[in-house]
Formats: structure tokens, C-alpha cells, sequence
């Protein structure tokens, strides 16, 4: 099949690709992912209960009315914040270390990511789960289930590197699951830590991972 070439129609229609509706369809998703990016900061410093229409629209330069037809509701909005942050600390975090060979290197370079992500920060406000979870882990709904499937996935991730250090012989047998749960309990310590200008967290940070990664007998 002939692939379409420039000023073919793309519908019966006869609609031209890089007419008015294509500008138009451009123009919102180029407002979302600005209102969305401004959302994420936001969240990251007031909690996603700190985002309102009228607070983006005035920190983007945009309409309430036209951020407010972009996302419908608020949860919607918190929503695609979360999924927003989701990707971009993947980006900073995760992809990165895959670099890497599996088990112990892989999970130092998934920690240093972290440290860099948290110190930079990445996000105004530092990392954005540790800024919103407190919020709404009493709290059932949408944007719970989001936050602790984000949460579940990261901690999956640091225990499956445990898991291939151990099955390798790289490092001593161990409890891979409680690991990763102690380990993440650190890295939200250390978050905090490093709002409060604590310029020893990251060593403290690599000090307790180290503790894990001990030679087997």
C-alpha cells in the first residue's frame, strides 16, 4: 500500500493533514502537557490536593475555562498528573539503569538515578509519591490505587535486583521483599531529609544499601 504522502487526505472528508484541525488538536495537546508539567511541580511541593483550575491557569498563562475543558474535574487532572510524574521519573530513574548488567550494578545505578532524581530535584518539591502518599493512604479511590501502584512497581523493582544478585551468587541470601520494603523506607527518609537540607542523605542513602549487598560466606 502507498503510504499517504503530504497534502493526501486522511479522511473521506477530505481533510488535509496540517490544516485548521490539526493546528487546533496541536495547539490543546501542546496546553496539557504545559498545564499537566506545572501540575506535577505543584503537586510535588502542595500535595495533589493543591492543584485547582484557577491556580494552573494562572501559573501557565492559560484560561481557567481552558484548562478546566482540558481535564473536566479535578481527579481527572490528578490523574494525568500522576501518570505525567510516572513516565518522567521512568525516564530519570529506571531507563537509565538498564544500562547496566542485572543484580548488584543495575541496583547501585537504579540508587545513584534516585539520589540524582531526589537531589536535583527532578520535581520542585522532591520526590512526588513521598509529597502525596501521606495524603491519601486512608483515602480510597482513583488516585490512591495510583500512587500504590506506583509505589508497589518500585519496590517489585528494587527486590527482582535483590532476587538476580542472590540467584547469581553476587550476594548473601536474603529476605528480597523486606529488603525492598527497608530500602524504600530509606529513600522516603531521605527525600525528606533532603527538603530539610540534610547534605549527608545520599551517603547515608548508599551506606544502608551497601548493608544489604554483603559477599555470601
Amino acid at each position: 500500500m502507498r503510504a499517504a504522502s503530504r497534502g493526501d487526505s486522511i479522511s473521506g472528508g477530505g481533510r488535509v493533514a496540517g490544516g485548521p484541525e490539526d493546528k487546533r488538536l496541536l495547539r490543546g495537546a501542546r496546553s496539557r502537557q504545559l498545564v499537566l508539567r506545572q501540575a506535577v511541580d505543584t503537586a510535588s511541593l502542595d500535595g495533589l490536593d493543591g492543584l485547582s483550575f484557577g491556580k494552573l491557569a494562572t501559573d501557565t498563562g492559560l484560561s481557567k475555562a481552558g484548562v478546566q475543558t482540558l481535564f473536566k474535574t479535578k481527579e481527572t487532572l490528578q490523574l494525568a498528573a500522576l501518570d505525567l510524574a510516572r513516565e518522567m521519573f521512568i525516564d530519570a530513574v529506571i531507563r537509565p539503569a538498564r544500562a547496566q548488567p542485572q543484580g548488584v550494578q543495575r541496583l547501585r545505578a537504579l540508587i545513584e538515578h534516585w539520589i540524582n532524581y531526589a537531589e536535583t530535584p527532578l520535581f520542585a518539591g522532591g520526590c512526588y509519591r513521598v509529597a502525596n502518599m501521606a495524603d491519601f493512604d486512608s483515602r480510597p479511590g482513583p488516585v490512591r490505587d495510583a500512587l500504590v501502584r506506583d509505589q508497589q512497581d518500585w519496590m517489585s523493582t528494587i527486590a527482582r535486583e535483590l532476587r538476580r544478585a542472590v540467584d547469581a551468587g553476587d550476594i548473601a541470601d536474603l529476605d528480597t521483599d523486606l529488603a525492598a520494603f527497608q530500602i524504600d523506607a530509606v529513600l522516603c527518609s531521605a527525600n525528606t531529609a533532603l527538603r530539610l537540607g540534610d547534605t549527608d542523605a545520599a551517603h547515608k542513602v548508599r551506606r544502608v544499601v551497601e548493608s544489604f549487598l554483603t559477599q555470601p560466606e
